[in-house]
């Protein structure tokens, strides 16, 4: 490998010594670079290629963020201890390490989110298009920048700042920024987003981002720094922007709601040949060899399934009657077939369900159950920011400054009732208050990834995710002792071991690893 790398520098160091006139040859029979950034149309398709590498960002989003929380594990399949399931399974465990392929891909995808943002900005500054639509490109790039940055600096502390276009060796390997300048360029990107973007005109929306979902990341931000003054006024700003919450809540998930009035972001996806699919609910359902009783479809694929399950502790999360339960778990109710593995053979609601004489029922993530065409190709879109979520940070921003937890519990209570069918709360005590409130993110946005970050933001997760820990080994013989010890340290991930051999500047590791 070093003697391929020598080779390839050597033929770059010979290219550069030749004739300017040479190096300057751009192909004539086709689109490049250097011809490509001219039009509004060429800017159009730059910008929406910056919206690609979230597919690839929360195709294991949900491992690192859901799976790393108390809201779900893993169907273990003891067959196979390949490094593609041990890797997951560690993650959730809290036993992965800097060689981890997964923390890996996260920070490879973001990186190549904030490499495409990069360019959009660098190539339309002088040019000259109509302010709105200049505006529009750039408002999109800062936004889509900050929400890849945020990413990175809650997953793995400070990083690397690319906030140019990489062009030569001497800037594509920058040391570590502090955390503190990451979330000050973070902010400074978003600001100018907000000004610069237009709150949603129609609904359904086209997917693209808005003021809206830019101030929604904003005041995420402020809100993973505790600054409840900062954020409130962008939450309330949002709640004047024409969003609302869908009167069913199963509805919220359904492909045929995309971009809704409850959506304020989501990472979009679209079933068919085009390579846009989703397949969430491949995932997601129990591991098993077919797929045919719990989607229509048979995905023979002996490796299907069995990731991002619910817990018990989840599932039990759920107050009596409520119906986001019945819309957001199902059971996958089978039998042990004639191989001695378990096989799906129909589909049950979780409420109130008990496994019958010789069935073994296994719940499962329903949000994302919907029909479709084609074996592990889907139409959902995953959810980033929704309506409701904005109305508990709302809430949960208000609770945390003196004298408001009265206002606060308005927005719970519209997040709550009716759609729950649960009675409202009445608690205006702060700490009781605060408690109910995470109750209620928990519960209404189980299973989008936040799950990790709520906990983090609000200090509990070293002592929820320990006591989760104890619980998981006494169910789970087959965990290994040094499974779920949770510390600081393990707030954040190892830095990719392969990105730290390319560039000697990120060392030191994050503590702990």
């Amino acid at each position: 490998m070093k003697k391929y790398i020598l080779t390839i520098l050597c033929f770059s160091a010979g290219l550069m010594a030749c004739k300017k006139d040479f190096i300057s040859l751009t192909p004539e029979d086709q689109t490049s670079g250097a011809t490509f950034f001219k039009t509004q149309e060429q800017f159009t398709q730059a910008i929406t290629a910056a919206y690609q590498p979230l597919r690839r960002v929360f195709a294991i989003d949900y491992l690192m963020a859901e799976m790393r929380s108390d809201n779900t594990f893993y169907d273990f399949y003891p067959s196979d201890r390949g490094n593609g399931l041990v890797y997951r399974e560690n993650i959730d465990n809290f036993r992965d390490d800097q060689s981890n392929s997964i923390i890996y891909d996260m920070w490879a995808g973001a990186y190549d989110g904030i490499s495409k943002s990069n360019i959009v900005l660098g190539r339309i500054e002088g040019l000259n298009f109509p302010d709105d639509f200049k505006n529009n490109i750039i408002g999109q790039a800062k936004f889509l920048r900050a929400f890849y940055y945020f990413r990175l600096v809650r997953y793995y502390g400070g990083v690397p700042l690319y906030l140019k276009e990489v062009t030569t060796t001497e800037n594509a390997f920058l040391p570590r920024a502090a955390k503190e300048a990451v979330y000050e360029t973070i902010i400074a990107d978003v600001k100018d987003a907000i000004l610069k973007l237009a709150a949603p005109a129609t609904f359904p929306q086209p997917g693209n981002a808005t003021k809206g979902a830019a101030e929604a990341l904003l005041a995420e931000v402020y809100m993973t720094q505790q600054k409840y003054a900062d954020a409130e006024p962008l939450l309330k700003d949002i709640t004047k922007m024409g969003y609302a919450l869908l009167p069913d809540y199963a509805s919220v998930f359904n492909p045929a709601n995309k971009n809704s009035r409850e959506s304020i972001f989501e990472v979009q996806y679209q079933q068919g040949n085009q390579g846009q699919q989703s397949n969430f609910i491949y995932l997601f359902l129990p591991h098993s060899a077919h797929t045919t009783p719990l989607t229509g479809l048979d995905y023979n694929n002996i490796n299907i399934g069995g990731w991002n399950m619910p817990t018990n502790d989840m599932i039990n999360a759920y107050e009596e009657g409520d119906k986001r339960l019945d819309a957001s778990i199902a059971v996958a109710e089978g039998s042990i077939d004639a191989t001695g593995s378990w096989a799906p053979e129909s589909i049950k609601s979780i409420v109130n369900y008990h496994a019958p004489a010789g069935k073994t029922g296994k719940p499962f993530i329903k949000k994302y159950l919907h029909a479709h065409t084609n074996v592990n190709n889907t139409d959902d879109n995953w959810p980033v920011y929704r309506y409701a979520d904005i109305l508990l940070l709302l809430a949960e921003c208000l609770n945390e400054q003196p004298g408001k937890s009265s206002e606060a519990l308005a927005y719970v209570n519209q997040v709550r009732v009716p759609r729950s069918g649960l009675t409202a709360v009445t608690a205006t005590d702060p700490a009781l208050l605060r408690n109910i409130i995470a109750h209620e993110r928990r519960i209404e946005l189980a299973f989008e990834n936040h799950r990790w970050f709520d906990l983090v933001r609000t200090g509990q997760a070293v002592p929820v995710m320990t006591a989760h820990g104890v619980a998981m080994k006494q169910q789970y013989g087959f965990l290994n002792s040094n499974a779920y010890l949770v510390n600081n340290n393990r707030l954040i991930y190892s830095l990719p071991f392969s990105e730290m051999q390319v560039n000697s500047q990120l060392t030191p590791n994050n503590p702990g690893y």
